[in-house]
């Protein structure tokens, strides 16, 4: 049997892509903006119009819309008012395009978005030294199998005041310290990447 090629959208440095390939999958990326160290094959082009075209020729869809309609941090640096929500978009092509997907996002999300959070990871689960919390919704409503946060009274920094460090604290060794700040660990992704390997070779298998 081939190998599952699996379409990641709003891929940016490939932080998620990783954890997908390390999963099994082969991995294409698309993104808007030019990713001179996104480490598979990439195509530059809107992320929403390519599922909408492309999204069938695939065996799985994920993406990461922009957060920063959601995030905390949006109003320290301007109003949250000025990025567009693409979530519910997002999840509509991939539905249309009938591939098992995974759409991630920032925990704020699960109210904005809205986002269901079928997933809601931390560095800590997986025994990285950072908490970088984030949100996934799946197309088969997941079930979550991990430990419990473990950096509660911990000395696990939120962020290393060094961005190179928490870079590379996240397993994203290859991409520069600014792609880093808004990189997903790869160790998330390869977690539910073996989920959704299921769902596609049981799609494969009916």
């Amino acid at each position: 049997m081939t190998q599952p090629v699996l379409l990641d959208t709003f891929c940016c440095a490939g932080g998620t892509s990783m954890g997908y390939h390390r999963a099994g999958f082969r991995v294409v990326g698309v993104d808007k903006e030019p990713q001179k160290n996104y480490p598979f094959e990439f195509h530059q082009a809107d992320a929403v119009e390519f599922i909408e075209q492309h999204g069938h020729e695939f065996d799985a869809i994920t993406g990461s819309p922009p957060c920063q309609f959601a995030a905390a941090v949006s109003d320290w640096r301007g109003s949250r008012d000025n990025h567009l929500n693409l979530i519910p978009e997002t999840r509509a092509a991939m539905i249309a395009s009938g591939r098992p997907w995974v759409i991630e996002n920032v925990p704020e999300a699960v109210r904005l978005g809205p986002l269901r959070p079928d997933f809601r990871l931390c560095g800590s689960m997986f025994g990285l030294r950072v908490r970088r919390h984030r949100v996934f919704e799946t197309s088969w409503r997941a079930l979550q199998l991990t430990p419990r946060c473990a950096h509660r009274n911990s000395d696990i920094p939120f962020e290393h005041k060094d961005e190179r460090a928490f870079a590379d604290a996240m397993g994203c060794t290859w991409m520069s310290k600014f792609e880093g700040r808004q990189a997903i660990p790869p160790a998330y992704t390869e977690y539910i990447g073996e989920q959704l390997m299921h769902q596609v070779m049981s799609k494969k298998a009916a």
